[in-house]
């Protein structure tokens, strides 16, 4: 049996202004299909017909789900995409990128929101190597150094390993 796991994000009337936003920041990633609202059901929706009810699409072959769901539901930093960076020019791409008209105060330790309050974790791919062996000194000056950070820095974290 093959399942596929699907993250549905909740926007209020944004999901395909949200899922062409994040298709033009992510390469190799499309909108794949467009469902609306029809009539039945309204008395519980709420929604006009013919207004979009989801957006199929996907992020580097990864699908997901975006739903006009209404504004009883907002985001949360309990849930964020972590973004895996190779190297500083992708973090600093897609930092500026999910960053744009996001709130400011919530970029810490590699987290960053976005315009529409979903918040991402961008960060290299190294730092799961860096903070295995919590018991090393190495470990914990990588992990202060992050906790100093919004953006997160590689060199800095290279430096702090090295001590």
């Amino acid at each position: 049996m093959t399942t596929t796991i699907v993250p549905c994000l909740w926007f209020d009337t944004q999901a395909e202004e949200a899922a062409r936003y994040y298709v033009g920041i992510f390469k190799n990633s499309k909108i794949t299909a467009i469902t609306y609202y029809p009539d039945e059901g309204n008395e519980i929706h709420g929604k006009k017909a013919g207004t979009v009810l989801t957006v199929a699409f996907e992020l580097n072959g990864q699908p997901f789900t975006a739903l006009n769901g209404g504004p009883q539901f907002q985001f949360s930093p309990a849930v964020s995409l972590q973004v895996m960076c190779e190297d500083q020019a992708e973090i600093d791409y897609y930092w500026e990128k999910l960053g744009v008209d996001g709130d400011p105060t919530a970029q810490r330790c590699g987290w960053v929101e976005d315009k529409f309050g979903f918040s991402w974790q961008v960060v290299p791919k190294l730092v799961p190597a860096l903070l295995l062996d919590h018991n090393s000194a190495a470990c914990r000056r990588v992990f202060a150094a992050i906790m100093e950070m919004d953006k997160i820095d590689i060199a800095e974290l290279q430096r702090a390993y090295a001590g």
